[in-house]
């Protein structure tokens, strides 16, 4: 089918969906239906090429570093709002950010792709480079054991055309870099000191290393993420080092912010300026629902998502307390939240309200804990509007524990209808 009608369709549904507050991967899903092979016809000739972003964790907030030290060198960048991470997200984006009559501006494309699809969205679009996150124990129920992750990160990692970009402070993707490099594969990596790691109570919470292998251990990294200190972090890279702000506190931010700007060295060939380093990072904000706070009737509150394991932990292991208010909302979006009793719950002493459909696994592992709740809210807005009118001394905002799901439902009680996190 001809690219104008099916774009400028396409755009009649994105409107309509923005104009009732939700659908956004539907009009991706409308072109995808009418140009199969959209995704190769604008993405596979950029000047610069595609990059894979994916792992287990970190994704998003990768993707979106990246994308701005691009922006900040001069280059047109497309990208995937976060969350976007199937071949449907991906053609919502360019449903988003093409012309009506489906022209494309950019120099290069950067992908937040989910380790899951990845085969799949490489039969629509090659990869030039993928970067790796990480390989941490993920949602049991779509991958069970890491060892799955690890294969489909690693076959996907092998198609990439020019090279790869991993955090070799990840054994996995360590023992990983040496079987591609066996394979001819180009890989550059990032390392993580130990006094960078020590920051953090848990460290980088990595998977157990699942294949016996040789680690990548004599090539020299791109970039060293060196201290952090707060939302801060010190980044080394050949001869130079940078103090980046980060949107948020912990250790994870960090790492994704020295993956990014190996990265972003790579496309640069070394030209990337230190004041457009500090520059994009001083303008970063939170990914949606990651380390982001919102307002709603006058109250702010900062979201944490729970979305696995590591993903809480080392979220949790960057608050600070005494904590005044916190709510917990969790729905069947978390079909099995068993593996909560494995958390560290660090600042945590108490819970204001609980909701969501699984409220009582919830209040059932506090009661374990030892730790207080109080009010059992199961719908979201009333538990926004019983928290609302809490009274408070303090100006923090009311912490949320939540799952995509719910953090979705809550960003649009308070207005908010775009992933990239305006109202």
């Amino acid at each position: 089918m001809d690219l104008i009608p099916a774009f400028l369709l396409a755009k009649c549904v994105r409107l309509a969906a923005r104009l009732r507050g939700g659908g956004s991967a539907f009009p991706g899903l409308v072109l995808l239906k009418m140009v199969p092979d959209v995704l190769s016809r604008k993405l596979s000739n950029l000047p610069l090429g595609v990059i894979f972003v994916t792992g287990s964790n970190g994704k998003s907030t990768t993707t979106s570093m990246l994308a701005s030290l691009l922006r900040a060198h001069g280059l047109a960048v497309f990208t995937n709002p976060a969350g976007g991470n199937l071949p449907q997200g991906l053609a919502s984006a360019l449903v988003g950010q093409a012309t009506p009559w489906g022209r494309l501006r950019a120099d290069i494309a950067v992908l937040e792709v989910d380790e899951a699809y990845g085969h799949q969205i490489a039969e629509l679009v090659n990869p030039d480079w993928v970067l790796l996150t990480n390989v941490q124990v993920d949602q049991l129920n779509r991958f069970g054991e890491p060892e799955n992750v690890y294969r489909m990160l690693h076959d996907l990692a092998a198609r990439a055309n020019t090279g790869v970009v991993l955090n070799a402070g990840d054994a996995n993707l360590s023992v990983m870099g040496r079987s591609l490099v066996d394979q001819g594969v180009r890989v550059e990596t990032v390392a993580i000191a130990p006094e960078a790691t020590a920051s953090a109570a848990h460290g980088l919470v990595s998977a157990p290393l699942f294949f016996e292998g040789e680690a990548l251990d004599n090539l020299s990294p791109l970039a060293t993420l060196t201290s952090m200190g707060n939302a801060q972090a010190s980044i080394s890279f050949g001869e130079t080092s940078v103090e980046v702000t980060l949107p948020a506190p912990g250790l994870h931010y960090g790492v994704d912010a020295a993956l990014a700007l190996a990265m972003a060295q790579v496309v640069s060939e070394g030209t990337i300026a230190t004041v457009d380093i500090e520059r994009a990072f001083s303008h970063g904000e939170p990914v949606y629902g990651r380390g982001e706070t919102i307002s709603y009737r006058g109250r702010d509150f900062a979201l944490t998502m729970m979305k696995n394991l590591p993903s809480l932990q080392v979220n949790l292991d960057a608050l600070e307390g005494p904590l005044e208010r916190v709510w917990v909302a969790v729905d069947e979006g978390t079909p099995d939240p068993s593996w909560i009793y494995d958390v560290d719950l660090g600042p945590i002493d108490h819970v204001d309200v609980i909701s969501g459909s699984k409220a009582l696994q919830w209040a059932m592992f506090l009661e374990y804990r030892g730790i207080a709740y109080g009010q059992i809210v199961e719908d979201t807005a009333e538990a926004m509007r019983v928290l609302t009118a809490m009274p408070h001394d303090t100006a923090q905002p009311v912490h949320a524990i939540v799952n995509y799901e719910v953090m979705m439902v809550i960003r649009r009680l308070a207005g908010y209808k775009e992933l990239e996190g305006r109202r």
